[in-house]
């Protein structure tokens, strides 16, 4: 099972000396990916999401200044918040500058008043999800024209390309049965935060359902789960997962866990995740 963990970006972000050495020391331990997640601007004293959010992209091209190996994911990019183009553009970027180390976790969003904050639409955003996706695939593919909100663009392409040809992995987050379907559909995995056992089971079946109907199955889309825990926590979930089919494991640890000390965290927690 692949282990990632998530980076000091929210609830108390940390200043840039001390990011780059969690990433660096993560790495070191055996993390085989680095996370982020994304929330732009949030309502005033907001705890769940916190308030204090630093912005996904930058520090995920932070910790890839300070790393050599590990991927760099998101957990999750919420696509109708950005132009496909410009979403693109961003992940092609890092994936080149990387080495081809990112992996684009994507899904619709679900949070009203922050669409609201943005002046997006909220209603329809799965759609624009799906066709936004279809942007960036066809960019990064090297097409030279795209449809967007009904306008065809011809003659431009996307230069340089990200590193890989094709571009970066897609990972769809999303637990509600569309976000499962999409990914079904899509995506190279499904991200999910439904991490008891019992009832991923059920999502699971969901998926092999919807994957069926696409023609496609586990093989073609991994299954990766996020949670929120201490290493006990991981070492008695981590087998029951991998008894699922669960392929990846993102561990965000508690609140309070020292971001000097995300090295030992990791290395932790590698003694208890299976490879």
């Amino acid at each position: 099972m692949r282990l990632g963990v998530h980076l000091p970006q929210f609830r108390e972000p940390v200043p840039g000396d001390v990011l780059s050495a969690a990433a660096r020391d993560a790495e070191e331990a055996g993390a085989d990916d680095l996370w982020v997640s994304d929330h732009v601007l949030l309502p005033v004293g907001s705890t769940r999401p916190p308030a204090d959010f630093h912005d996904p992209l930058t520090v995920l091209t932070w910790a890839a200044a300070a790393t050599t190996r590990a991927g760099l994911g998101t957990s999750v990019l919420v696509v109708p918040y950005r132009h496909p183009v410009l979403l693109a553009k961003s992940l092609a970027s890092l994936d080149a500058l990387s080495g081809g180390r990112v992996i684009a976790g994507l899904a619709s969003g679900w949070m009203e008043s922050e669409f609201a904050a943005l002046g997006v639409p909220f209603a329809g955003r799965g759609r624009r999800t799906d066709r936004a996706i279809a942007v960036c695939r066809a960019l990064w593919a090297g097409a030279t024209s795209y449809t967007w909100e009904g306008v065809r663009v011809d003659g431009n392409a996307l230069r340089p390309p990200p590193a890989r040809p094709g571009g970066p992995p897609v990972w769809i987050g999303g637990d509600s049965d569309a976000g499962v379907r999409r990914a079904a559909r899509t995506g190279d995995a499904w991200h999910t935060t439904v991490s008891d056992p019992e009832r991923l089971a059920g999502r699971l079946a969901v998926l092999d359902a919807e994957l069926a109907a696409a023609g496609r199955t586990r093989d073609d889309v991994a299954v990766s789960v996020r949670v929120r825990a201490d290493v006990a926590r991981v070492a008695g979930l981590a087998p029951r997962l991998a008894a699922l089919g669960v392929r990846h494991l993102l561990v965000d640890p508690p609140a309070g866990t020292d971001p000097r000390r995300l090295g030992d965290e990791v290395a932790a927690l590698r003694r208890v995740v299976p490879r």
